[in-house]
């Protein structure tokens, strides 16, 4: 089958455009008619990098490109809009791979209320998925910066983190699986193949009040950095208040690992830092739980200086440093 008639065959696949998109897939350009503000983010996602088609399925690749670049929209508090998609395609993928890898990107655009809208189509040494995501707020400043965090706020944490990290392990290293239930096992794995982005926690955090927010994309440690230099603060973390999931510390005690380092620094939680007011924290905890998707922790504060600081139980610093594409972990 040549290009177009399998762009023809994708583009049969999506449904109706939502209600900013007045001309949406088949012509050179899409067109939107947002109201107030809009938030823009470009994400990638690559074969060997980011996912291997041994270990995951077509569907679960096409969910995880679009919840990756979701997951920034999240962090803005927007409410998600469009998505444009550019899929580049080796030669050994036909036209059945493709269109369940499509499948499984619009079974995620129909739980999060996105329109996919566009893209391009082209063959590529590797499968590669990169994808513009298009989210909406009233206003400017209805959305979450990274540089708003104040001294005196209150930094909190959804969900638990550690899990991604854990089930890379898991499949890098099978037989540590023996480390823990099957079922716990198969939940790590998951964090890691197919993330969650957490828009509906991110949307009632900015409602809340946040400040300053990122999603987990390249472990606690390394994120927080980014919010303290954007911010010119300092972030005082306790180590002991961070959440793991259930399954990471068995994990990484049978790696030979150390759990919190573990979690801190590993990567693709997707979870959400953000820095709020003290008197935010009940109305933030009392909304995120209300969005249904996970819970809200709080597990330090902002303070006058500058870095991050995880501090241990005993008074010692956790060493920790994010993921570094480019420099490794």
């Amino acid at each position: 089958m040549g290009e177009f008639e399998l762009l023809a065959k994708l583009r049969e696949r999506l449904p109706d455009p939502g209600r900013r998109v007045d001309l949406g897939s088949g012509d050179d350009a899409a067109i939107t008619v947002p109201g107030g503000a809009t938030a823009t983010s470009v994400d990638a996602i690559v074969e060997g990098v980011h996912f291997r088609r041994d270990e995951a399925g077509p569907g679960t690749i096409g969910r995880k490109a679009l919840a990756t670049a979701l997951s920034d929209l999240a962090a803005m508090g927007a409410e998600p809009g469009e998505a444009y998609v550019v899929l580049g395609a080796p030669d050994d993928l036909g036209e059945d791979y493709l269109l369940v890898l499509l499948d499984g990107m619009l079974e995620l655009a129909a739980g999060t209320g996105t329109t996919i809208a566009g893209g391009d189509l082209t063959r590529a040494p590797a499968l590669t998925l990169a994808v513009t995501v298009v989210g909406h707020a009233g206003s400017a400043e209805e959305l979450v910066p990274r540089d708003g965090a104040e001294v005196g706020d209150l930094l909190v944490l959804t969900g638990e983190i550690g899990g991604a990290a854990a089930g890379r392990l898991l499949l890098d290293q099978p037989a540590l699986a023996e480390a823990v239930p099957e079922a716990t096992a198969e939940r790590l794995r998951a964090r890691q193949l197919d993330p969650a982005p957490r828009l509906r926690s991110g949307r009632a955090l900015a409602h809340a009040g946040a400040r300053a927010m990122i999603d987990l994309s390249d472990g606690l440690a390394g994120d927080a950095r980014h919010i303290s230099r954007a911010g010119g603060v300092a972030l005082a973390i306790k180590a002991a208040a961070v959440p793991l999931a259930a399954g990471v510390a068995e994990v990484a005690a049978a790696s030979g690992r150390d759990p919190l380092q573990l979690a801190v620094g590993g990567g693709e939680d997707y979870e959400l830092l953000a820095a709020l007011p003290a008197q935010a924290l009940a109305e933030a905890s009392r909304a995120v739980g209300a969005a249904g998707e996970t819970t809200l922790t709080r597990i330090g504060v902002v303070a006058a200086g500058d870095g991050v600081e995880i501090r241990l139980p005993g008074g010692g610093l956790l060493e920790a440093e994010g993921y570094d594409h480019f420099a490794g972990p």
